[in-house]
């Protein structure tokens, strides 16, 4: 199971359960968010970026996360990718599946190498380094990058210029080949965000910390969901995100960085703020805990009961994925009606916080916000007395034709 597929899918349970349970929406944090955003100037990628902006995204998270701790110089996501390229579809032949693996092997020696040679992590010198050692780091981890696709999705992988290059000529798929393959826009775009980072709050953060205090990707192997965060700083949960539109702060993605703190059910972070930096306009915005949930509406404002009821959802369910089948919907439905929050008596329905007093009829809601955020609650069958949540719709047939039958044109059959 994806944490991200779960969240961006909105009939799966997953984002069914944070929907009802985040009453207020996205709208509050992005206000907050936007109220933070000093930013005058943002970074906008070249034309040689191209479809390759999410492969960028991943470089530079990957630069930053450098900055900050070297403990982990390859990144285990790049690890698996490469071990993969070994057992990688049948549109590739031996050849370059093997070519792959060497070479990729031979990437993760390379960088290893530059990254301790350079002391990224090292507080005493600055966050950037020369220019041309700047680019050489950034084509590494562009490939690295690359790799990292063939673990999430092969299918993916196959339409990189790693895949493809190697697939044309495994004989001519060297290290040196695979590093020249990133376009110089690309190159440019992971060095300029990782120069806005070095004059910006990101390296004042970094100045404040320590190595050991910093845990690049990191992961939550007990539950029962695929996720890792970019960054965990000393108490901070910090996620990078490079997207050409820093201002707009998606449900999706403030739903991500919830999901990472719920899913640390163990407490291994300790994590007591949550954070998010925007590397193209240099905004780096944070929140404690209590007032990110705040602003989300959670109705669980106990972190631990919001951690233990999440839990129990990736336990009852495949809460990643819709569900199709008629059986399958009513059991998700039994286990969120099991999970919901309940309102008190005397408390809003909506968020389930104790309402203001009233000398006439006791009030159903603490405010006019969620006076007005439950009728969208409830169109959406999120709050009871509105419709229950609908299977998606099937997914169509293809209608077979005898090979004789006549296709007749729809606008033929419309009056001239």
């Amino acid at each position: 199971m994806s944490l991200t597929s779960g969240i961006h899918c909105p009939r799966t349970p997953l984002r069914r359960f944070l929907d009802r349970e985040l009453s207020a929406g996205a709208h509050p944090l992005r206000k907050s968010f936007r109220a933070r955003d000093q930013s005058d100037q943002i970074l906008m990628p070249g034309p040689g970026v191209g479809t390759e902006a999410g492969n960028v995204g991943t470089a530079i998270d990957y630069r930053l996360r450098l900055a900050f701790t070297t403990a982990d110089p390859v990144d285990h996501v790049a690890r698996a990718g490469i071990l993969l390229t070994g057992a990688t579809v049948d549109s590739y032949d031996s050849d370059a599946r093997q070519r792959m693996r060497e070479v990729g092997d031979e990437l993760a020696a390379r960088l290893e190498e530059t990254v301790l040679a350079l002391q990224l992590d090292n507080r005493e010198l600055p966050m950037d380094r020369a220019h041309d050692e700047e680019e050489d780091l950034a084509r590494i981890l562009i490939a690295a990058a690359w790799y990292q696709v063939n673990y999430r999705t092969s299918i993916g992988f196959a339409y990189t210029p790693l895949a493809i290059s190697a697939r044309e000529d495994p004989g001519a798929f060297t290290l040196d080949r695979l590093l020249d393959l990133p376009h110089r826009d690309m190159v440019a775009d992971v060095v300029a965000q990782l120069y806005k980072a070095a004059d910006g709050p990101l390296d004042a953060l970094r100045a404040r910390t320590r190595p050991e205090d910093c845990t690049p990707g990191p992961t939550f192997p007990a539950a029962r969901i695929s996720a890792d965060a970019d960054l965990a700083v000393d108490g901070l949960l910090l996620d990078f995100k490079s997207t050409r539109y820093p201002r707009s702060l998606r449900q999706a993605e403030a739903w991500q960085l919830l999901g990472y703190l719920l899913l640390d059910t163990a407490d291994q972070y300790r994590i007591d703020t949550v954070g998010l930096y925007l590397s193209r306009s240099g905004t780096l915005a944070s929140w404690p805990v209590e007032e990110y949930l705040e602003l989300l509406g959670a109705c669980r404002r106990d972190l631990t009961v919001f951690r233990g009821a999440f839990t129990e959802l990736l336990e009852g369910c495949t809460a990643d994925a819709q569900p199709y089948e008629q059986e399958e919907e009513s059991r998700v439905r039994l286990l969120l009606r099991r999970l919901a929050s309940v309102a008190d008596p005397g408390h809003c329905l909506v968020c389930t916080q104790p309402c203001p007093g009233s000398g006439r009829r006791p009030r159903e809601f603490c405010s006019t916000w969620c006076r007005g955020r439950a009728q969208t609650l409830r169109t959406r069958g999120l709050l009871p007395g509105g419709p229950d949540v609908l299977l998606p719709r099937p997914r169509k047939e293809r209608l077979d034709l005898p090979e004789d039958a006549e296709v007749v044109s729809l606008t033929a059959c419309l009056p001239r």
